[in-house]
């Protein structure tokens, strides 16, 4: 089975699940729309990139569902615009034909920062069960063995338990540690962790690098939690600083690559610093 396949079929079943047993915010009408309307954006990008083979791209379905599942709208449209500029950027701004973003995350961005008063990230969708969170954990688990991608997960997980504590908890009496193992109780959270942060086109392959990536990002969103306050928003932005320079490593070879790598890098930097000079929203559902 095609490793994007298996993903979308892990995916498909726990929004299904998650349907049943915990507060999906869309309805199945819009969530069938969204994804009719991703696969036709995706296939018509590949239809005129001649750069690419023309195929069915099990992806597209992926990263429909990655938007339904963290981030919520009231406007139905604002999911089809960073959807068609997430796919676009991953097909048309690229260096040796590997896109610079993880196009789900790329699209929650994007809404954040042209949409930020309608368009939310929410991380309880799926409710918080413990069983739901184990049967995740163990699918998973599974793919990411497949691709070869838990040593990010891991090294994730384990950095920013320790730099919360050292950076956040150790210099606010306020907090507490439970407030920050309690966050990885969410679903959501966990799809974060296991999906999202760990595509294998914008994330490195050696075992090493994997573990500085994973760390990488942990640092970035405890150093943003520390110095902006707890967003939800800051994981999702770490990801977003980070993939690009895993391109720019692998294939930034040209002068051109050059001048591409540079416009990604000040479009993300103004991206976050625009975002952050929002004021936040604290919006969490709990199914």
């Amino acid at each position: 089975m095609p490793i994007q396949l298996h993903q979308n079929i892990n995916l498909a079943l726990l929004l299904i699940v998650g349907s049943f047993l915990a507060h999906i915010y869309l309805g199945w009408i819009d969530i069938a729309t969204i994804l009719v309307f991703t696969i036709f954006v995706e296939h018509l990008f590949l239809y005129f990139n001649p750069k690419r083979e023309f195929y069915f791209s099990y992806s597209a379905i992926s990263t429909a569902i990655g938007l339904v599942v963290l981030m919520y709208s009231p406007h139905l449209w604002q999911y089809f615009f960073v959807i068609v500029l997430a796919l676009f950027q991953k097909h048309y701004i690229t260096i040796n034909n590997r896109h610079f973003f993880n196009p789900s995350n790329f699209a929650i961005i994007v809404a954040l920062l042209l949409f930020y008063n309608d368009s939310h990230i929410i991380s309880g969708q799926f409710g918080d069960e413990l069983w739901l969170g184990v049967v995740v954990f163990i699918i998973a688990l599974i793919m990411l063995i497949r691709v070869n991608r838990w040593i990010i997960s891991l090294s994730f997980v384990i950095s920013y338990f320790l730099l919360q504590y050292f950076l956040i908890i150790h210099y606010d009496p306020v907090l507490s540690f439970e407030m920050i193992y309690r966050r990885f109780y969410s679903v959501s959270f966990m799809l974060f962790i296991y999906f999202m942060l760990t595509d294998p086109v914008v994330t490195p392959q050696k075992s090493i690098y994997q573990i500085g990536f994973g760390f990488l990002v942990a640092l970035v969103s405890v150093l943003f939690d520390r110095y902006y306050g707890f967003r939800v928003q800051h994981l999702f932005m770490a990801v977003f600083i980070l993939s690009p320079f895993v391109t720019i490593f692998n294939s930034c070879r040209t002068k051109k690559d050059i001048i591409i790598s540079v416009i990604v890098i000040l479009f993300v930097a103004v991206t976050i610093i625009t975002i952050e000079q929002k004021p936040p929203f604290y919006f969490e559902m709990e199914g």
